[in-house]
């Protein structure tokens, strides 16, 4: 993992569960910048509910005063890109904190097309590796697991490795804040990890140290984020269980919560990673819902589209 990283011409991190994800991607950014390789952050276009109120990721035709739009579901956020509404992006605090642009990517088209555009993006980026990072663990969930809520998101963009390592990119996946979003608990994340390592598929742990988490920190005083709080928390030596998602949820603040976790995403479709391996031939998102909805497990799409409309602004 250490080695790939550094002998990588500038890496293409990208935080795939949507939300404050993209700190987590910067988690991984600032490992980067240790073995002295450049990286590019990025995250997905679709925010947490309390920040906007449509369900699902919005199109990137959607987007005002992106810094430039890379394809037709990719394009760099600065720190005036909005959604509908006016409402920022995470990756938009986040442009404004490092001043520069980050990705965000669309995967409203399914698996095959986060993969080309995820591929035209490092072209146009000069990366010549991506890393798929999760804040939480979901991205392995086998879809039985009782806490499971917010799976589609990172299926969809861990079955575009594949595609991806086909077109000549390089691509990894990590684990940052293991359990820290409340689903899967820490002894769940902890056996889809061996699963895995048991296939092969184990690439290393890193953990920030206290320079990388201080100014980790100053990222997440600007950018709206539970579970990657939760993370630099484990990592700061917090323990027990906190409630998060106005007590919806609670997280067991573990040690492994702070550190990070690589894997080959290939090996995670093949062994732990069963709700990406359904949806790695769907055409959209609707359709990669339907097909985990088809087989009893709840989504985010499914959860937000329940909900009911917000009260209207005075």
């Amino acid at each position: 993992m250490l080695a790939a990283i550094a002998a990588a011409q500038r890496v293409l991190v990208v935080g795939i569960g949507g939300g404050g994800d993209v700190v987590g991607a910067l988690v991984v950014a600032e490992l980067a910048a240790a073995v002295g390789t450049p990286a590019v952050v990025g995250g997905l276009t679709w925010e947490r509910r309390p920040i906007d109120p449509l369900a699902g990721p919005r199109r990137i035709d959607e987007i005002s005063g992106a810094v430039e739009p890379l394809n037709a579901h990719a394009a760099l956020a600065g720190p005036d890109t909005t959604g509908p509404g006016g409402f920022r992006f995470a990756e938009s605090h986040m442009a404004r904190h490092l001043g520069e642009p980050v990705l965000l990517l669309d995967i409203g088209g399914g698996a095959a097309a986060v993969a080309a555009s995820l591929a035209d993006a490092c072209e146009r980026l000069d990366c010549d590796l991506v890393v798929l990072v999760d804040v939480g663990g979901d991205v392995l969930a086998h879809g039985d697991e009782a806490g499971l809520g917010s799976p589609l998101a990172d299926a969809i963009c861990l079955a575009a490795a594949p595609r991806l390592i086909e077109r000549g990119i390089a691509v990894l996946g990590a684990i940052f804040g293991a359990a820290c979003d409340g689903e899967l608990t820490p002894d769940e994340v902890t056996e889809r990890l061996a699963e895995v390592a048991a296939a092969g598929g184990h690439l290393g742990v890193w953990g920030p140290g206290s320079a990388e988490l201080d100014r980790l920190e100053a990222a997440v005083a600007e950018i709206p984020t539970e579970a990657s709080t939760m993370g630099l928390r484990c990592a700061r030596g917090a323990l027990g269980s906190v409630p998060i998602r106005d007590g919806r949820r609670t997280v067991q603040l573990t040690a492994g919560g702070g550190l990070v976790f690589f894997f080959d995403p290939v090996v995670a479709l093949g062994s732990a990673a069963r709700c990406a391996r359904l949806v790695a031939d769907a055409s959209s998102l609707e359709e990669a819902n339907a097909i985990l909805l088809d087989h009893g497990i709840a989504t985010e799409l499914d959860w937000e589209a329940s909900q009911p409309p917000p009260p209207p602004t005075p």
